[in-house]
Protein backbone atom coordinates (compact mmCIF):
# COMPACT_ATOMS: atom_id res chain seq x y z
CA UNK A 1 0.00 0.00 0.00
CA UNK A 2 1.35 3.45 -0.64
CA UNK A 3 2.10 5.77 1.92
CA UNK A 4 0.18 9.22 2.13
CA UNK A 5 3.56 11.43 2.24
CA UNK A 6 3.67 15.06 2.51
CA UNK A 7 5.39 18.20 3.26
CA UNK A 8 4.13 20.04 6.20
CA UNK A 9 5.06 22.73 8.66
CA UNK A 10 5.38 21.74 12.44
CA UNK A 11 2.26 23.84 13.33
CA UNK A 12 0.21 22.32 10.29
CA UNK A 13 1.20 18.52 11.48
CA UNK A 14 -0.02 19.58 15.24
CA UNK A 15 -3.06 20.46 13.62
CA UNK A 16 -3.37 17.30 11.08
CA UNK A 17 -2.54 15.03 13.92
CA UNK A 18 -5.44 16.57 16.06
CA UNK A 19 -7.66 15.96 13.25
CA UNK A 20 -6.95 12.49 13.25
CA UNK A 21 -7.51 11.76 16.85
CA UNK A 22 -10.50 12.92 16.59
CA UNK A 23 -10.59 16.60 18.03
CA UNK A 24 -14.04 17.86 18.11
CA UNK A 25 -13.38 21.41 19.19
CA UNK A 26 -10.90 24.05 19.24
CA UNK A 27 -10.93 27.24 20.85
CA UNK A 28 -8.17 29.75 20.33
CA UNK A 29 -6.68 33.38 20.35
CA UNK A 30 -4.00 34.27 17.67
CA UNK A 31 -0.49 34.50 18.64
CA UNK A 32 3.09 34.08 17.24
CA UNK A 33 4.44 31.50 16.57
CA UNK A 34 1.32 29.03 17.35
CA UNK A 35 -1.27 31.03 15.06
CA UNK A 36 -1.19 28.21 12.40
CA UNK A 37 -2.64 25.94 14.62
CA UNK A 38 -5.48 27.77 14.67
CA UNK A 39 -5.68 29.22 11.29
CA UNK A 40 -5.51 25.19 9.76
CA UNK A 41 -7.93 23.84 12.40
CA UNK A 42 -10.32 26.93 11.50
CA UNK A 43 -10.65 25.67 8.01
CA UNK A 44 -10.70 21.73 8.81
CA UNK A 45 -13.25 21.81 11.87
CA UNK A 46 -16.07 23.14 10.28
CA UNK A 47 -15.86 21.49 7.42
CA UNK A 48 -15.79 18.02 9.57
CA UNK A 49 -18.96 19.06 11.39
CA UNK A 50 -16.52 20.15 14.13
CA UNK A 51 -16.22 23.20 16.49
CA UNK A 52 -13.71 26.17 16.21
CA UNK A 53 -14.00 29.42 18.12
CA UNK A 54 -11.87 32.09 18.29
CA UNK A 55 -12.35 33.62 21.72
CA UNK A 56 -11.73 37.12 23.49
CA UNK A 57 -8.80 36.35 25.02
CA UNK A 58 -6.37 33.27 26.18
CA UNK A 59 -8.26 32.95 29.92
CA UNK A 60 -11.69 32.60 27.90
CA UNK A 61 -10.00 30.26 24.82
CA UNK A 62 -8.92 27.83 27.85
CA UNK A 63 -12.66 27.90 29.89
CA UNK A 64 -14.21 27.04 26.40
CA UNK A 65 -12.28 23.39 26.16
CA UNK A 66 -12.74 22.65 29.30
CA UNK A 67 -16.38 23.34 28.92
CA UNK A 68 -16.07 21.64 25.47
CA UNK A 69 -14.11 18.92 27.31
CA UNK A 70 -17.23 18.44 30.28
CA UNK A 71 -19.50 18.19 27.13
CA UNK A 72 -17.79 14.74 25.98
CA UNK A 73 -15.22 16.54 23.02
CA UNK A 74 -11.76 16.15 22.27
CA UNK A 75 -11.08 19.47 22.68
CA UNK A 76 -7.84 21.41 21.91
CA UNK A 77 -6.11 24.65 22.30
CA UNK A 78 -3.50 26.63 21.11
CA UNK A 79 -1.00 29.21 22.40
CA UNK A 80 2.68 30.14 23.14
CA UNK A 81 4.01 31.69 26.30
CA UNK A 82 2.74 34.57 27.67
CA UNK A 83 -1.09 32.95 26.05
CA UNK A 84 -0.23 30.19 28.65
CA UNK A 85 0.64 32.22 31.38
CA UNK A 86 -2.76 33.89 30.91
CA UNK A 87 -4.22 30.08 31.19
CA UNK A 88 -2.60 28.78 34.20
CA UNK A 89 -5.54 29.23 36.23
CA UNK A 90 -8.18 27.07 34.24
CA UNK A 91 -4.32 24.56 33.59
CA UNK A 92 -5.30 24.21 37.47
CA UNK A 93 -9.38 24.23 37.24
CA UNK A 94 -8.43 21.37 34.82
CA UNK A 95 -6.10 19.26 37.01
CA UNK A 96 -8.27 19.46 39.55
CA UNK A 97 -11.56 18.90 38.01
CA UNK A 98 -9.82 15.73 36.20
CA UNK A 99 -10.74 17.45 32.85
CA UNK A 100 -8.92 16.14 29.40
CA UNK A 101 -7.39 18.64 27.11
CA UNK A 102 -4.56 19.23 24.75
CA UNK A 103 -2.52 22.55 25.28
CA UNK A 104 -0.31 22.92 22.62
CA UNK A 105 2.61 25.95 23.84
CA UNK A 106 4.60 26.87 20.39
CA UNK A 107 7.89 28.28 22.89
CA UNK A 108 9.22 31.64 22.36
CA UNK A 109 11.50 33.84 23.92
CA UNK A 110 10.61 35.32 27.35
CA UNK A 111 9.64 36.74 29.87
CA UNK A 112 6.58 39.27 29.08
CA UNK A 113 6.04 39.80 25.54
CA UNK A 114 9.32 38.73 24.97
CA UNK A 115 10.50 37.51 21.03
CA UNK A 116 7.22 36.83 19.56
CA UNK A 117 8.90 35.39 16.33
CA UNK A 118 12.33 33.63 17.55
CA UNK A 119 12.11 30.43 19.59
CA UNK A 120 13.40 29.27 23.12
CA UNK A 121 12.95 26.38 25.23
CA UNK A 122 11.95 28.74 28.20
CA UNK A 123 8.34 27.50 29.20
CA UNK A 124 10.26 23.58 30.57
CA UNK A 125 9.32 24.73 33.79
CA UNK A 126 6.25 26.50 33.69
CA UNK A 127 5.07 23.48 31.98
CA UNK A 128 5.49 21.76 35.49
CA UNK A 129 4.45 24.35 38.18
CA UNK A 130 2.80 27.10 36.15
CA UNK A 131 -0.43 26.86 37.84
CA UNK A 132 -0.20 26.72 41.91
CA UNK A 133 -0.79 23.74 44.35
CA UNK A 134 0.42 20.70 44.12
CA UNK A 135 -0.39 18.38 40.83
CA UNK A 136 1.15 16.36 38.29
CA UNK A 137 1.16 17.24 34.76
CA UNK A 138 1.97 15.52 31.55
CA UNK A 139 4.00 17.53 29.06
CA UNK A 140 5.19 16.43 25.56
CA UNK A 141 8.04 17.48 23.47
CA UNK A 142 8.33 16.40 19.77
CA UNK A 143 12.04 17.69 17.99
CA UNK A 144 10.54 17.73 14.70
CA UNK A 145 7.61 17.86 12.14
CA UNK A 146 6.56 13.91 11.82
CA UNK A 147 6.86 13.35 15.64
CA UNK A 148 4.45 16.69 15.90
CA UNK A 149 1.78 14.97 14.31
CA UNK A 150 2.29 11.29 15.99
CA UNK A 151 2.57 13.27 19.52
CA UNK A 152 -0.33 15.27 19.18
CA UNK A 153 -2.25 12.18 18.72
CA UNK A 154 -0.68 10.70 21.86
CA UNK A 155 -1.30 13.62 23.55
CA UNK A 156 -5.05 13.46 23.17
CA UNK A 157 -5.34 9.54 23.72
CA UNK A 158 -2.81 10.43 27.74
CA UNK A 159 -5.59 12.85 28.24
CA UNK A 160 -9.02 10.80 27.92
CA UNK A 161 -7.23 7.87 29.51
CA UNK A 162 -5.63 9.91 32.70
CA UNK A 163 -8.30 12.65 32.65
CA UNK A 164 -5.71 15.03 32.79
CA UNK A 165 -4.84 18.43 30.57
CA UNK A 166 -1.68 16.97 28.80
CA UNK A 167 0.96 20.02 27.01
CA UNK A 168 2.73 19.49 23.79
CA UNK A 169 5.80 21.70 24.12
CA UNK A 170 7.35 23.00 20.37
CA UNK A 171 9.12 25.74 19.82
CA UNK A 172 9.56 28.71 16.62
CA UNK A 173 11.81 26.49 14.93
CA UNK A 174 9.31 23.16 14.66
CA UNK A 175 6.37 25.23 14.31
CA UNK A 176 7.76 26.84 11.52
CA UNK A 177 10.18 24.58 8.90
CA UNK A 178 9.04 21.67 6.93
CA UNK A 179 9.32 18.41 6.71
CA UNK A 180 8.16 14.91 5.00
CA UNK A 181 4.85 13.82 7.54
CA UNK A 182 4.01 10.21 6.43
CA UNK A 183 0.33 10.21 6.80
CA UNK A 184 -0.96 7.59 9.27
CA UNK A 185 -4.61 5.99 8.90
CA UNK A 186 -6.58 5.46 11.48
CA UNK A 187 -6.39 1.54 11.74
CA UNK A 188 -2.83 1.78 12.22
CA UNK A 189 -3.28 3.67 15.41
CA UNK A 190 -4.21 3.80 18.54
CA UNK A 191 -6.75 6.39 19.04
CA UNK A 192 -9.00 6.02 22.90
CA UNK A 193 -11.62 7.77 22.26
CA UNK A 194 -14.45 9.51 25.41
CA UNK A 195 -16.84 6.62 26.09
CA UNK A 196 -19.78 6.41 28.70
CA UNK A 197 -19.01 4.67 31.97
CA UNK A 198 -19.84 1.60 32.49
CA UNK A 199 -22.10 1.74 35.30
CA UNK A 200 -25.65 2.76 35.84
CA UNK A 201 -26.16 7.05 35.88
CA UNK A 202 -27.33 6.46 39.53
CA UNK A 203 -23.95 4.44 40.75
CA UNK A 204 -21.52 6.82 38.71
CA UNK A 205 -18.88 8.61 40.99
CA UNK A 206 -16.83 11.12 38.74
CA UNK A 207 -13.86 10.86 41.19
CA UNK A 208 -13.16 7.55 42.51
CA UNK A 209 -10.08 8.36 44.49
CA UNK A 210 -9.78 4.78 45.74
CA UNK A 211 -10.01 2.66 43.26
CA UNK A 212 -6.77 3.07 41.93
CA UNK A 213 -8.25 3.31 38.19
CA UNK A 214 -9.28 6.65 36.16
CA UNK A 215 -13.00 6.23 36.13
CA UNK A 216 -14.53 7.68 32.54
CA UNK A 217 -15.24 11.47 32.59
CA UNK A 218 -19.20 10.85 31.40
CA UNK A 219 -20.41 13.52 29.18
CA UNK A 220 -22.70 16.18 30.51
CA UNK A 221 -26.17 16.00 28.91
CA UNK A 222 -26.33 12.27 28.62
CA UNK A 223 -27.80 11.43 31.97
CA UNK A 224 -25.17 11.26 34.68
CA UNK A 225 -25.17 14.17 37.14
CA UNK A 226 -22.40 15.05 38.98
CA UNK A 227 -20.63 18.09 40.54
CA UNK A 228 -17.53 20.00 39.11
CA UNK A 229 -15.85 22.14 41.71
CA UNK A 230 -12.00 23.51 41.35
CA UNK A 231 -12.46 22.98 45.83
CA UNK A 232 -10.79 20.22 47.12
CA UNK A 233 -13.73 17.36 46.86
CA UNK A 234 -14.78 13.90 47.40
CA UNK A 235 -15.49 11.17 45.13
CA UNK A 236 -18.88 12.49 44.70
CA UNK A 237 -17.03 15.62 43.53
CA UNK A 238 -18.89 17.86 46.10
CA UNK A 239 -16.40 20.13 47.89
CA UNK A 240 -14.59 18.66 51.64
CA UNK A 241 -12.70 19.60 54.38
CA UNK A 242 -11.99 16.13 56.25
CA UNK A 243 -8.54 15.61 56.26
CA UNK A 244 -8.72 11.72 54.78
CA UNK A 245 -10.39 13.21 51.74
CA UNK A 246 -8.41 15.62 51.33
CA UNK A 247 -5.39 13.55 51.96
CA UNK A 248 -6.29 11.09 49.14
CA UNK A 249 -7.53 14.13 46.80
CA UNK A 250 -4.03 15.42 46.37
CA UNK A 251 -2.31 12.05 46.35
CA UNK A 252 -4.91 10.90 43.40
CA UNK A 253 -3.86 13.69 41.37
CA UNK A 254 -0.41 12.81 41.63
CA UNK A 255 -0.25 8.96 41.57
CA UNK A 256 -2.66 8.83 38.76
CA UNK A 257 0.23 10.08 36.37
CA UNK A 258 3.57 8.93 38.47
CA UNK A 259 1.93 5.04 39.06
CA UNK A 260 1.90 5.05 35.12
CA UNK A 261 4.73 6.61 34.41
CA UNK A 262 5.52 3.10 31.86
CA UNK A 263 2.27 4.11 30.26
CA UNK A 264 3.45 8.05 30.00
CA UNK A 265 7.46 8.37 29.48
CA UNK A 266 8.58 7.71 25.94
CA UNK A 267 12.58 8.42 25.21
CA UNK A 268 15.19 8.32 22.20
CA UNK A 269 18.34 6.57 23.37
CA UNK A 270 20.94 7.65 20.40
CA UNK A 271 24.88 6.11 20.56
CA UNK A 272 24.86 5.53 24.43
CA UNK A 273 26.42 2.00 24.15
CA UNK A 274 30.35 3.01 24.39
CA UNK A 275 29.29 6.80 25.44
CA UNK A 276 31.79 8.15 27.76
CA UNK A 277 30.00 11.83 27.76
CA UNK A 278 26.28 12.37 27.78
CA UNK A 279 24.09 14.64 26.08
CA UNK A 280 20.81 14.81 27.49
CA UNK A 281 18.65 16.96 24.93
CA UNK A 282 14.73 17.99 23.64
CA UNK A 283 13.18 19.45 21.05
CA UNK A 284 14.79 21.07 18.50
CA UNK A 285 18.08 21.45 20.44
CA UNK A 286 18.16 17.85 20.31
CA UNK A 287 18.61 17.97 16.31
CA UNK A 288 21.71 20.27 16.60
CA UNK A 289 22.92 17.62 19.38
CA UNK A 290 22.50 14.82 17.42
CA UNK A 291 24.58 16.25 14.28
CA UNK A 292 27.64 17.77 17.08
CA UNK A 293 27.43 14.03 18.37
CA UNK A 294 28.45 12.84 14.86
CA UNK A 295 31.09 15.44 14.85
CA UNK A 296 32.80 14.53 18.26
CA UNK A 297 32.71 10.80 17.42
CA UNK A 298 34.59 11.55 13.94
CA UNK A 299 37.01 13.50 16.35
CA UNK A 300 37.32 10.33 18.53
CA UNK A 301 35.41 11.41 21.16
CA UNK A 302 32.47 8.78 22.17
CA UNK A 303 29.28 10.77 22.99
CA UNK A 304 25.92 9.98 22.95
CA UNK A 305 22.53 11.02 23.42
CA UNK A 306 19.51 10.91 25.95
CA UNK A 307 16.48 12.57 24.36
CA UNK A 308 13.35 13.10 26.47
CA UNK A 309 10.45 12.76 24.58
CA UNK A 310 7.94 12.70 27.69
CA UNK A 311 9.21 15.93 29.77
CA UNK A 312 7.05 15.83 32.30
CA UNK A 313 7.05 13.43 34.03
CA UNK A 314 11.07 13.19 34.19
CA UNK A 315 12.67 10.29 33.20
CA UNK A 316 14.23 10.17 36.29
CA UNK A 317 15.15 6.67 36.54
CA UNK A 318 16.53 6.69 33.11
CA UNK A 319 18.89 9.68 34.12
CA UNK A 320 19.91 8.17 36.95
CA UNK A 321 21.07 4.85 35.83
CA UNK A 322 22.81 6.81 32.95
CA UNK A 323 24.60 8.69 35.66
CA UNK A 324 26.02 5.63 37.10
CA UNK A 325 28.12 4.69 34.59
CA UNK A 326 28.43 7.93 32.13
CA UNK A 327 30.22 10.38 34.73
CA UNK A 328 29.97 13.39 32.10
CA UNK A 329 26.98 15.19 31.37
CA UNK A 330 26.20 18.08 29.18
CA UNK A 331 22.59 19.39 28.88
CA UNK A 332 22.35 22.42 25.80
CA UNK A 333 19.04 23.69 25.83
CA UNK A 334 17.78 27.41 24.70
CA UNK A 335 17.00 28.94 28.22
CA UNK A 336 19.17 29.62 31.16
CA UNK A 337 18.84 26.19 33.06
CA UNK A 338 16.01 24.56 33.17
CA UNK A 339 16.59 20.47 32.21
CA UNK A 340 19.33 20.75 34.00
CA UNK A 341 18.17 21.11 37.23
CA UNK A 342 15.97 17.82 36.75
CA UNK A 343 19.49 16.28 35.41
CA UNK A 344 21.54 17.36 38.22
CA UNK A 345 18.55 16.14 41.16
CA UNK A 346 18.51 12.66 39.37
CA UNK A 347 22.54 11.93 38.25
CA UNK A 348 24.57 9.60 40.75
CA UNK A 349 28.21 10.96 40.99
CA UNK A 350 28.26 12.84 37.58
CA UNK A 351 29.07 15.75 36.25
CA UNK A 352 26.71 17.91 34.57
CA UNK A 353 27.64 20.82 32.49
CA UNK A 354 24.98 23.31 30.55
CA UNK A 355 25.14 25.00 27.25
CA UNK A 356 22.65 27.58 27.49
CA UNK A 357 22.01 30.29 24.65
CA UNK A 358 19.20 32.46 24.72
CA UNK A 359 19.85 34.94 21.82
CA UNK A 360 16.94 34.12 20.17
CA UNK A 361 19.29 31.81 17.13
CA UNK A 362 19.06 28.00 17.28
CA UNK A 363 21.94 26.52 19.46
CA UNK A 364 24.55 25.17 16.31
CA UNK A 365 25.31 21.90 16.00
CA UNK A 366 29.66 23.84 16.20
CA UNK A 367 28.25 25.08 19.31
CA UNK A 368 27.52 22.04 20.90
CA UNK A 369 30.36 20.13 19.72
CA UNK A 370 32.73 23.24 20.97
CA UNK A 371 31.24 22.70 24.75
CA UNK A 372 31.88 18.87 24.40
CA UNK A 373 35.51 19.38 23.82
CA UNK A 374 35.56 21.54 26.62
CA UNK A 375 33.93 18.77 28.64
CA UNK A 376 35.88 16.15 27.37
CA UNK A 377 38.77 17.79 28.71
CA UNK A 378 37.83 18.43 32.24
Amino acid sequence: MSKDIKLMQGNEAIAEGAVIAGCDFFAGYPITPSSEVAEILSNKLPKLGKVFLQMEDEIAALGAVLGAALGGAKAITASSGPGISLKQEHIGYASMCEIPCVIINVMRGGPSTGLPTLPAQSDIMQARWGTHGDHAIIAITPSGVNESLYETIRAFNLAVKYRTPVMLLTDEIIGHMREKVVIPSKDELEIIDVKLPDVPAEKYNPYNFTSGKVTPLAPMGEGYRYHVTGLIHGETGFPSQKIDVIQNAENWLIDKIYKNIKDIEKFEEFMLEDAEILIVAYGSTSRSARQAIMMARAAGIKVGMFRPITIWPFPEEQILNLSKKIKKILVPEMNMGQVILEVQRNSCGAKVYGLNIVNGEPITPDQIFSKIKDVSQL
